[in-house]
Protein backbone atom coordinates (compact mmCIF):
# COMPACT_ATOMS: atom_id res chain seq x y z
CA UNK A 1 0.00 0.00 0.00
CA UNK A 2 1.28 3.18 -0.90
CA UNK A 3 1.15 6.46 0.81
CA UNK A 4 -1.70 8.85 -0.03
CA UNK A 5 -0.48 10.87 -3.23
CA UNK A 6 1.85 8.51 -4.14
CA UNK A 7 1.15 5.66 -7.29
CA UNK A 8 4.60 4.15 -6.97
CA UNK A 9 7.12 4.00 -4.08
CA UNK A 10 10.75 2.27 -4.26
CA UNK A 11 12.16 1.66 -1.10
CA UNK A 12 16.11 0.83 -0.35
CA UNK A 13 16.02 -0.88 -3.95
CA UNK A 14 19.12 -2.97 -5.05
CA UNK A 15 19.37 -5.24 -8.58
CA UNK A 16 22.16 -7.29 -9.33
CA UNK A 17 23.07 -9.17 -12.70
CA UNK A 18 25.24 -12.92 -12.66
CA UNK A 19 27.48 -12.24 -15.24
CA UNK A 20 30.08 -14.57 -15.70
CA UNK A 21 29.96 -16.42 -12.47
CA UNK A 22 30.27 -13.11 -10.63
CA UNK A 23 27.32 -10.57 -8.78
CA UNK A 24 27.19 -7.44 -9.97
CA UNK A 25 24.92 -4.31 -8.71
CA UNK A 26 23.55 -2.43 -11.29
CA UNK A 27 20.93 -0.40 -8.43
CA UNK A 28 22.31 0.83 -5.10
CA UNK A 29 19.96 1.34 -2.24
CA UNK A 30 17.62 3.77 -3.80
CA UNK A 31 14.45 5.14 -2.37
CA UNK A 32 11.81 7.03 -4.83
CA UNK A 33 7.93 8.10 -4.36
CA UNK A 34 6.29 8.97 -7.87
CA UNK A 35 3.03 10.86 -7.31
CA UNK A 36 0.16 10.84 -8.90
CA UNK A 37 -0.20 13.09 -12.56
CA UNK A 38 3.34 14.22 -12.25
CA UNK A 39 6.27 14.25 -14.32
CA UNK A 40 9.70 12.77 -12.91
CA UNK A 41 12.53 12.87 -15.02
CA UNK A 42 15.19 10.19 -14.31
CA UNK A 43 18.62 12.08 -16.04
CA UNK A 44 22.08 10.55 -15.72
CA UNK A 45 24.69 9.32 -18.23
CA UNK A 46 24.49 6.06 -20.57
CA UNK A 47 25.01 3.36 -18.02
CA UNK A 48 23.60 5.20 -14.71
CA UNK A 49 21.09 2.49 -14.03
CA UNK A 50 17.85 4.62 -15.34
CA UNK A 51 16.40 1.95 -17.53
CA UNK A 52 17.31 -0.73 -15.18
CA UNK A 53 15.83 1.28 -12.29
CA UNK A 54 12.27 1.32 -14.35
CA UNK A 55 12.33 -2.39 -15.42
CA UNK A 56 12.12 -3.60 -11.79
CA UNK A 57 8.38 -1.33 -12.21
CA UNK A 58 7.54 -4.07 -15.40
CA UNK A 59 9.42 -6.70 -14.75
CA UNK A 60 11.29 -6.62 -17.50
CA UNK A 61 14.58 -7.31 -16.16
CA UNK A 62 16.63 -9.56 -17.85
CA UNK A 63 16.78 -13.45 -16.84
CA UNK A 64 20.18 -12.98 -15.24
CA UNK A 65 18.55 -10.02 -13.02
CA UNK A 66 17.29 -9.69 -9.85
CA UNK A 67 15.80 -7.68 -7.17
CA UNK A 68 18.65 -8.33 -4.67
CA UNK A 69 17.00 -5.89 -1.63
CA UNK A 70 13.92 -3.10 -0.80
CA UNK A 71 10.82 -3.20 -2.73
CA UNK A 72 8.67 -1.30 -4.88
CA UNK A 73 4.70 -1.09 -4.69
CA UNK A 74 2.41 0.08 -6.42
CA UNK A 75 -1.11 1.09 -5.27
CA UNK A 76 -2.10 -1.83 -3.65
CA UNK A 77 0.28 -4.29 -5.14
CA UNK A 78 3.99 -5.11 -4.34
CA UNK A 79 6.05 -5.53 -7.80
CA UNK A 80 9.13 -6.55 -6.19
CA UNK A 81 7.31 -9.85 -4.95
CA UNK A 82 5.49 -10.49 -8.42
CA UNK A 83 7.41 -13.64 -10.36
CA UNK A 84 5.31 -15.09 -12.57
CA UNK A 85 4.86 -13.74 -16.35
CA UNK A 86 1.18 -14.11 -15.85
CA UNK A 87 1.24 -12.03 -12.92
CA UNK A 88 3.06 -9.04 -14.65
CA UNK A 89 0.45 -9.21 -17.79
CA UNK A 90 -1.95 -7.43 -15.29
CA UNK A 91 0.37 -4.31 -14.57
CA UNK A 92 2.73 -5.01 -17.81
CA UNK A 93 0.74 -2.39 -19.86
CA UNK A 94 -2.53 -2.08 -18.93
CA UNK A 95 -1.32 -0.13 -15.65
CA UNK A 96 2.34 0.50 -16.93
CA UNK A 97 3.41 1.47 -20.23
CA UNK A 98 6.62 2.27 -21.55
CA UNK A 99 7.71 3.89 -24.59
CA UNK A 100 11.18 2.84 -25.97
CA UNK A 101 14.17 4.73 -27.53
CA UNK A 102 13.42 3.20 -31.01
CA UNK A 103 10.03 2.91 -31.96
CA UNK A 104 11.34 0.26 -34.93
CA UNK A 105 11.75 -2.50 -32.11
CA UNK A 106 8.59 -1.84 -30.89
CA UNK A 107 6.63 -2.14 -34.38
CA UNK A 108 6.17 -5.66 -35.89
CA UNK A 109 7.20 -4.51 -39.93
CA UNK A 110 5.08 -7.37 -41.25
CA UNK A 111 1.55 -5.91 -39.54
CA UNK A 112 -0.32 -2.71 -40.91
CA UNK A 113 0.14 -0.08 -38.14
CA UNK A 114 -3.52 0.19 -37.23
CA UNK A 115 -3.75 -3.55 -36.78
CA UNK A 116 -0.82 -3.32 -34.19
CA UNK A 117 -3.10 -0.29 -32.74
CA UNK A 118 -6.31 -2.40 -32.78
CA UNK A 119 -4.82 -5.61 -31.35
CA UNK A 120 -4.10 -3.36 -27.95
CA UNK A 121 -7.18 -2.10 -27.87
CA UNK A 122 -9.13 -5.43 -28.32
CA UNK A 123 -6.68 -7.24 -25.30
CA UNK A 124 -6.57 -3.85 -22.80
CA UNK A 125 -10.26 -2.61 -23.57
CA UNK A 126 -12.21 -6.14 -24.31
CA UNK A 127 -13.66 -4.08 -27.54
CA UNK A 128 -15.10 -5.48 -30.94
CA UNK A 129 -12.31 -5.10 -33.70
CA UNK A 130 -15.28 -2.74 -35.43
CA UNK A 131 -15.19 -0.76 -32.30
CA UNK A 132 -11.32 -1.25 -32.13
CA UNK A 133 -10.39 0.20 -35.10
CA UNK A 134 -13.16 2.98 -34.43
CA UNK A 135 -10.40 3.90 -31.45
CA UNK A 136 -7.04 3.55 -33.27
CA UNK A 137 -7.87 5.58 -35.87
CA UNK A 138 -8.62 8.38 -33.37
CA UNK A 139 -5.68 7.83 -31.38
CA UNK A 140 -3.58 8.13 -34.63
CA UNK A 141 -5.14 11.84 -35.13
CA UNK A 142 -4.78 13.02 -31.60
CA UNK A 143 -1.00 11.62 -31.77
CA UNK A 144 -0.67 13.81 -34.92
CA UNK A 145 -0.66 11.28 -37.67
CA UNK A 146 -2.68 13.18 -41.27
CA UNK A 147 -4.85 11.10 -43.15
CA UNK A 148 -5.27 8.78 -40.24
CA UNK A 149 -8.23 6.49 -41.92
CA UNK A 150 -6.29 5.90 -45.24
CA UNK A 151 -2.98 5.46 -42.89
CA UNK A 152 -4.24 2.66 -40.71
CA UNK A 153 -3.62 0.42 -43.12
CA UNK A 154 0.01 1.35 -44.20
CA UNK A 155 3.25 -0.55 -42.63
CA UNK A 156 5.47 0.48 -40.17
CA UNK A 157 8.09 0.98 -43.49
CA UNK A 158 6.06 3.44 -44.99
CA UNK A 159 6.59 6.06 -41.71
CA UNK A 160 8.97 8.71 -41.30
CA UNK A 161 10.80 7.93 -37.78
CA UNK A 162 9.40 10.88 -35.91
CA UNK A 163 5.84 9.28 -37.26
CA UNK A 164 7.23 5.97 -35.95
CA UNK A 165 7.43 7.02 -32.74
CA UNK A 166 3.87 8.69 -32.40
CA UNK A 167 2.01 5.60 -33.58
CA UNK A 168 4.50 4.02 -30.44
CA UNK A 169 2.68 6.73 -28.03
CA UNK A 170 -0.99 5.53 -29.27
CA UNK A 171 -0.21 1.84 -28.49
CA UNK A 172 0.99 3.16 -25.22
CA UNK A 173 -2.37 4.87 -24.68
CA UNK A 174 -4.31 2.18 -25.91
CA UNK A 175 -3.58 0.31 -22.95
CA UNK A 176 -5.23 3.04 -20.99
CA UNK A 177 -2.12 3.19 -18.34
CA UNK A 178 -1.89 5.43 -15.21
CA UNK A 179 1.56 5.21 -15.47
CA UNK A 180 3.57 5.87 -18.88
CA UNK A 181 7.66 5.67 -19.10
CA UNK A 182 9.56 7.47 -21.61
CA UNK A 183 12.61 5.58 -22.21
CA UNK A 184 14.91 7.95 -23.91
CA UNK A 185 11.97 8.48 -26.76
CA UNK A 186 12.95 11.54 -28.61
CA UNK A 187 17.41 10.49 -28.99
CA UNK A 188 16.81 9.18 -32.06
CA UNK A 189 15.00 12.40 -33.67
CA UNK A 190 16.08 15.49 -35.25
CA UNK A 191 15.15 18.93 -32.90
CA UNK A 192 12.48 19.95 -34.50
CA UNK A 193 11.01 16.39 -34.30
CA UNK A 194 11.69 16.12 -30.24
CA UNK A 195 10.07 19.35 -29.73
CA UNK A 196 7.18 18.34 -31.40
CA UNK A 197 7.02 14.47 -29.27
CA UNK A 198 7.60 16.47 -26.17
CA UNK A 199 4.67 18.41 -26.84
CA UNK A 200 2.75 15.93 -27.87
CA UNK A 201 3.26 13.69 -24.14
CA UNK A 202 2.85 16.89 -22.28
CA UNK A 203 -1.15 17.44 -24.05
CA UNK A 204 -1.70 13.87 -23.87
CA UNK A 205 -1.12 13.88 -20.30
CA UNK A 206 -3.35 16.40 -19.68
CA UNK A 207 -5.93 14.88 -21.57
CA UNK A 208 -5.34 11.27 -20.08
CA UNK A 209 -3.98 12.20 -16.39
CA UNK A 210 -1.55 9.74 -16.25
CA UNK A 211 1.76 9.83 -14.54
CA UNK A 212 4.63 10.19 -16.34
CA UNK A 213 8.28 8.64 -15.60
CA UNK A 214 11.04 10.30 -18.65
CA UNK A 215 14.27 8.72 -18.83
CA UNK A 216 16.90 11.08 -20.45
CA UNK A 217 20.54 11.50 -20.37
CA UNK A 218 19.82 15.11 -21.62
CA UNK A 219 18.95 17.58 -18.65
CA UNK A 220 17.70 20.66 -21.70
CA UNK A 221 14.98 17.96 -22.87
CA UNK A 222 13.17 17.66 -19.71
CA UNK A 223 13.81 21.73 -18.45
CA UNK A 224 10.01 21.83 -19.90
CA UNK A 225 8.32 18.65 -18.96
CA UNK A 226 9.65 17.47 -15.73
CA UNK A 227 7.82 18.49 -12.64
CA UNK A 228 10.59 16.99 -10.68
CA UNK A 229 13.94 15.56 -11.40
CA UNK A 230 16.20 12.60 -10.37
CA UNK A 231 20.18 12.45 -10.91
CA UNK A 232 21.43 9.55 -11.29
CA UNK A 233 25.19 8.08 -11.00
CA UNK A 234 26.26 4.30 -10.87
CA UNK A 235 23.52 3.30 -10.17
CA UNK A 236 22.68 6.01 -7.31
CA UNK A 237 20.03 8.49 -6.95
CA UNK A 238 22.54 11.82 -6.13
CA UNK A 239 20.16 14.34 -6.46
CA UNK A 240 16.44 14.73 -6.30
CA UNK A 241 14.26 18.28 -6.13
CA UNK A 242 12.05 19.64 -8.11
CA UNK A 243 12.80 21.22 -11.97
CA UNK A 244 13.46 24.53 -10.43
CA UNK A 245 15.76 22.90 -7.86
CA UNK A 246 17.90 21.24 -9.85
CA UNK A 247 18.54 23.71 -12.49
CA UNK A 248 19.08 27.00 -10.45
CA UNK A 249 19.78 25.27 -7.01
CA UNK A 250 21.48 22.18 -7.55
CA UNK A 251 23.89 20.94 -4.86
CA UNK A 252 25.58 17.76 -5.90
CA UNK A 253 28.70 18.56 -8.29
CA UNK A 254 27.79 15.54 -10.90
CA UNK A 255 24.85 17.94 -11.01
CA UNK A 256 26.63 20.50 -11.73
CA UNK A 257 29.24 18.98 -14.58
CA UNK A 258 25.43 18.12 -16.58
CA UNK A 259 24.30 21.45 -16.11
CA UNK A 260 27.58 22.98 -17.75
CA UNK A 261 27.55 20.39 -20.53
CA UNK A 262 24.05 21.31 -21.92
CA UNK A 263 24.73 22.68 -25.81
CA UNK A 264 22.46 25.43 -24.86
CA UNK A 265 24.85 26.78 -22.73
CA UNK A 266 28.00 27.00 -25.61
CA UNK A 267 30.15 29.97 -26.19
CA UNK A 268 31.13 30.86 -29.98
CA UNK A 269 34.61 30.03 -30.33
CA UNK A 270 34.48 27.52 -27.25
CA UNK A 271 34.87 23.94 -26.89
CA UNK A 272 31.57 22.42 -25.39
CA UNK A 273 32.06 21.14 -21.52
CA UNK A 274 32.09 17.76 -21.32
CA UNK A 275 32.97 15.59 -18.17
CA UNK A 276 36.42 14.09 -17.29
CA UNK A 277 36.73 10.35 -17.33
CA UNK A 278 34.67 7.36 -17.57
CA UNK A 279 31.50 6.03 -15.43
CA UNK A 280 33.12 3.32 -12.67
CA UNK A 281 33.01 -0.27 -13.76
CA UNK A 282 30.05 -2.28 -12.77
CA UNK A 283 32.71 -5.46 -11.81
CA UNK A 284 34.76 -3.14 -9.64
CA UNK A 285 33.57 -2.24 -5.65
CA UNK A 286 33.25 1.40 -4.93
CA UNK A 287 34.61 2.77 -1.91
CA UNK A 288 33.60 6.21 -1.26
CA UNK A 289 31.48 8.29 -3.31
CA UNK A 290 31.37 6.82 -6.89
CA UNK A 291 31.65 10.02 -8.09
CA UNK A 292 34.96 11.58 -6.62
CA UNK A 293 37.60 10.11 -9.18
CA UNK A 294 35.74 13.01 -11.90
CA UNK A 295 34.94 15.63 -9.08
CA UNK A 296 37.23 18.41 -8.79
CA UNK A 297 35.27 19.07 -5.92
CA UNK A 298 36.59 15.86 -3.85
CA UNK A 299 38.05 15.85 -0.52
CA UNK A 300 39.79 12.86 1.33
CA UNK A 301 36.95 11.96 3.42
CA UNK A 302 34.68 11.40 -0.75
CA UNK A 303 37.15 8.45 -1.38
CA UNK A 304 36.98 6.68 1.94
CA UNK A 305 32.97 6.73 2.61
CA UNK A 306 29.85 7.13 1.09
CA UNK A 307 27.93 10.09 1.44
CA UNK A 308 24.40 10.11 2.94
CA UNK A 309 21.71 11.93 1.36
CA UNK A 310 21.20 15.66 2.96
CA UNK A 311 18.29 17.37 3.26
CA UNK A 312 18.00 20.56 1.51
CA UNK A 313 14.44 21.32 1.68
CA UNK A 314 11.47 19.36 1.90
CA UNK A 315 11.60 18.52 -2.03
CA UNK A 316 15.26 18.75 -2.25
CA UNK A 317 17.89 16.21 -1.18
CA UNK A 318 21.80 15.23 -2.40
CA UNK A 319 24.15 12.49 -1.66
CA UNK A 320 27.59 15.04 -1.53
CA UNK A 321 29.93 15.67 1.64
CA UNK A 322 29.63 19.26 0.10
CA UNK A 323 26.29 19.66 2.59
CA UNK A 324 28.16 17.97 6.11
CA UNK A 325 28.49 21.28 8.09
CA UNK A 326 32.41 20.50 8.01
CA UNK A 327 33.04 20.91 4.59
CA UNK A 328 34.64 24.19 2.93
CA UNK A 329 32.24 26.02 1.10
CA UNK A 330 32.67 25.80 -2.91
CA UNK A 331 30.88 27.70 -5.56
CA UNK A 332 29.46 25.86 -8.53
CA UNK A 333 31.20 26.60 -11.92
CA UNK A 334 30.47 30.16 -13.18
CA UNK A 335 28.87 28.92 -16.00
CA UNK A 336 25.39 27.93 -14.56
CA UNK A 337 25.78 30.66 -11.78
CA UNK A 338 23.62 32.37 -13.62
CA UNK A 339 21.60 29.80 -15.64
CA UNK A 340 17.78 31.15 -14.65
CA UNK A 341 18.99 34.11 -17.08
CA UNK A 342 20.25 31.82 -19.82
CA UNK A 343 17.16 30.09 -19.84
CA UNK A 344 15.45 33.27 -20.32
CA UNK A 345 17.39 34.37 -23.08
CA UNK A 346 17.21 31.08 -24.94
CA UNK A 347 13.24 30.75 -24.22
CA UNK A 348 13.13 34.01 -25.51
CA UNK A 349 15.40 32.72 -28.60
CA UNK A 350 13.39 29.98 -29.32
CA UNK A 351 10.06 32.16 -29.75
Amino acid sequence: MVSEGNILEVKNLNVSFRVRGSEIEAIHDISLDLREHETLAIVGESGSGKSVLTKTFTGMLETNGRISQGTVDYKNSRLSDLKLNKQWTKIRGKEIATIFQDPMTSLDPIHTIGSQISEVVVKHQGKTKKEAKKIAIDLMKKTGIPNAEKRYNEYPFEYSGGMRQRIVIAIALACRPEVLICDEPTTALDVTIQAQILDLIKDLQQEYQFTIIFITHDLGVVASIADRIAVMYSGRIVEIGTCEEIFYDSRHPYTWSLLSSLPQLARKGEDLKSIPGTPPSLYKKIEGDAFAPRNQYAMGVDFKAEPPMFKVTDTHYAKTWLLDKRAPKVEKPELIQNLHQHMIEMTKEDN
